[in-house]
């Protein structure tokens, strides 16, 4: 008995150890871990959204309708939404397509998307965004966001008049240049451009990113500014895997808005999480006639075999929010297993039982 007891003591040490060597710090010296809020997959992944089906130059179905057309499902655990493929259309027709916002409303958080394949081809707009009330004062936060064929993803920034990407800041990415260097996130300025940042990896859009399976995208918003990082499928860091992200340990972000000249917490507020493909529209169908794809967006929309690789294929989408584990006592950073309350509270607990049994005595 007494060495179950012991042990379980020294499992417990050892569980406590273990969150404390995942544990990050704040800035004020107190240590937290990313833990699970939300997850949004398989069966139940619809039922947090609502449709959009505001005008659009793209036609957004309803829930109804996407399920019975076949435009969004869940076969086999994995979550489809795509653009019709079927249809033959006249000219100057719009093709039906899905966008969906979360219920649920974040002012910060961890949001990593584990998908096989994201939407791409000639004429098509995907993204994968959060976007606050009242825009663009509420702010919107485009973490996947490409066009035609384009083989980098974008990561892109729109707020009110308060916020600047700063060029020096530390990320792997190159700042986007539309005449300038896309530095303004003001989306009521240069023609609601955004402040943005491209991807240096050929795989992190459209059809090489597909090939290989997918991989993961992870954006983390919270007071030390927005990150955004995106894996492989053969790279996918095991704490993620696990359910116990560390992103401090993933490395350099290809994207990241420094609280310096933008404040993270003020500039974007209540957003929800929105998938979408759109057909054409400001940003695919402006770009078209320098694109290399053939003939005019209006008339590509058209055929429906031009759109076969329009679709999302999502694993699950995972937010975590940060939650702090100690607190420092006097202004320094807490160093020993002693101040965390979760191991003074299993501890307290295993000894109590100890001492029932009499294995100890005091």
């Amino acid at each position: 008995m007494a060495a179950v007891a012991l042990l379980a003591l020294a499992s417990g040490v050892s569980a406590v150890s273990n969150t404390l060597a995942s544990s990050q710090n704040n800035t004020n010296g107190s240590s937290f871990v990313w833990t699970i809020s939300d997850t949004y997959a398989g069966n139940t992944f619809f039922d947090a959204f609502d449709f959009f089906t505001g005008p659009d130059p793209t036609n957004y179905t309803t829930k109804d309708f996407a399920f019975a057309n076949g435009l969004a499902f869940v076969e086999n655990g994995t979550v489809v939404m795509k653009g019709d493929n079927t249809s033959e259309l006249q000219s100057g027709t719009f093709r039906n397509s899905v966008r969906i916002s979360s219920q649920k409303l974040y002012n910060s958080g961890l949001f990593i998307l584990d998908l096989n394949k994201a939407p791409w081809g000639c004429g098509v707009w995907p993204a994968w965004w959060t976007v606050g009330p009242n825009w663009p004062q509420g702010g919107e936060i485009d973490i996947i966001e490409g066009v035609h064929d384009n083989e980098h993803n974008q990561v892109t920034w729109h707020t009110g008049p308060n916020c600047t990407l700063s060029p020096n800041a530390s990320f792997t990415g190159t700042v986007a240049v539309h005449g300038h260097p896309n530095v303004v996130c003001n989306g009521l300025a240069d023609g609601n451009a955004g402040c943005a940042i491209i991807e240096w990896s050929r795989a992190s859009y459209g059809p090489t990113f597909d090939a290989a399976g997918g991989g993961v995208f992870a954006m983390k918003w919270d007071d030390t500014g927005i990150s955004v990082w995106s894996f492989y499928r053969a790279l996918v860091p095991e704490d993620i895997q696990a359910g116990q992200p560390e992103p401090d340990t993933w490395g350099v972000p290809v994207a990241y808005l420094a609280p310096s000249l933008c404040n993270p917490m003020t500039n974007f507020v209540n957003h929800s999480i929105v998938f979408d493909i759109t057909f054409c529209g400001d940003w695919a169908g402006n770009s078209y006639a320098t694109s290399g794809c053939p003939g005019t967006c209006s008339d590509r929309l058209m055929d429906p075999a031009n759109f076969v690789n329009a679709s999302w294929s999502i694993n699950h989408m995972k937010v975590y929010k940060r939650v702090t584990l100690s607190r420092p006592s006097n202004g320094s950073v807490s160093g020993g297993l002693s101040t965390t309350p979760v191991f003074g509270l299993i501890l307290s607990c295993v000894t109590a039982i100890i001492l029932s049994l009499g294995i100890l005595s005091v």
